[in-house]
């Protein structure tokens, strides 16, 4: 028997509670894990309070990332006592994911645990800090350097944006962390932010072209924020868009991407491929600094998870939320 978190779902309602298991009700896949840390994720939150179409079968454990040891395996790749880390895939959607004790999956879906990371690291870090990562080396790629100019984090208190700020911040950028929490501002400079601006600024209807600010953005709130984003970019800069935490909604206009050359570059942290998730994941462990990780890192047990749910969607918790799901 192992402890999780399931949602069931009774006369269209769904619903979250702390269950004890059997190992044997686990969905199939060739690689069993005990896992020992998981994370909540603004996703997870959506899926436990229900307040999002997150879930696509159930009964469904949530969590869309663990970190574990290897306890079964048929998988070529992977051997009893190997510690792993599963970001994505549809975990926590589609197949039971890591709020839990116990987590059976395909081996395709794992990466080693990085070296230099611990379990407990990997969870602090988590999709937000990968995700965080996968959009810096889109804007790399794009050709962006500290040279450029500023670039703006938008949701700047969230897990996404906690991690852009400090990893851009180490990398020598000029940050501008856009949030509705200004009493957050110390926060956002102890990471690294350089200027915080508010983000009702960039959250209402704004014009199609407005004046040239940053060089490049990092945006996990979409709608108005975006569209406002894309106008402020100056020319032949880029935003990584990886988020919708406003709105699935785009209402914006071809101007900017026209007049000025600016890219608008997508970001999706859940299938990438294994060799670009070690190379993200590889940079984490180089880059991070452990300080700033345990400064933005709050540890909660399995059975907090269900309210910490609420309060993450409710926007009361700043930087990343790590579970122990053994206690």
């Amino acid at each position: 028997m192992f402890n999780a978190i399931l949602i069931e779902k009774d006369n269209e309602v769904s619903r979250a509670r702390l269950a004890s298991l059997d190992e044997s009700q686990l969905p199939e896949g060739d690689v069993l894990v005990n896992v020992e840390y998981s994370t909540l994720n603004y996703k997870d939150g959506l899926a436990i309070t229900g307040k999002g179409p997150v879930v696509r079968r159930f009964p469904m454990v949530p969590g869309i990332d663990f970190a574990g040891t290897v306890a079964a395996s048929s998988h070529p790749g992977y051997a009893a006592g190997d510690r792993v880390v599963l970001n994505g895939w549809g975990v926590g959607e589609a197949h039971w994911g890591g709020l839990a004790q116990k987590a059976r999956v395909s081996g395709d879906w794992l990466i080693p645990l990085p070296d230099g990371l611990t379990p407990k690291q990997t969870m602090a870090v988590g999709t937000a800090g990968y995700t965080a990562m996968l959009c810096i080396l889109a804007l790399e790629r794009h050709g962006l350097k500290p040279a450029s100019g500023d670039v703006l984090v938008t949701g700047a208190n969230g897990g996404v944006g906690s991690f852009a700020i400090a990893l851009l911040a180490k990398r020598g950028y000029r940050v501008v962390a856009s949030t509705g929490r200004p009493q957050e501002s110390a926060y956002l400079t102890g990471l690294g932010a350089a200027e915080i601006v508010d983000r009702h600024t960039l959250s209402e209807p704004g014009k199609p072209l407005q004046k040239e600010r940053w060089a490049a953005a990092i945006d996990s709130v979409g709608s108005h924020t975006l569209a406002n984003v894309c106008a402020g970019i100056r020319a032949d800069g880029a935003v990584a868009a990886c988020g919708l935490a406003q709105g699935m909604d785009l209402p914006a206009t071809v101007a900017p991407f026209i007049l000025r050359g600016v890219s608008l570059l997508g970001v999706n942290s859940v299938t990438r491929p294994i060799a670009e998730r070690n190379v993200a994941w590889q940079r984490l462990a180089q880059e991070l600094d452990h300080q700033r990780l345990d400064a933005m890192t709050r540890e909660i047990g399995l059975g907090e998870a269900i309210d910490a749910a609420s309060e993450l969607l409710q926007g009361q918790v700043r930087g990343r939320l790590v579970v122990d799901v053994n206690r």
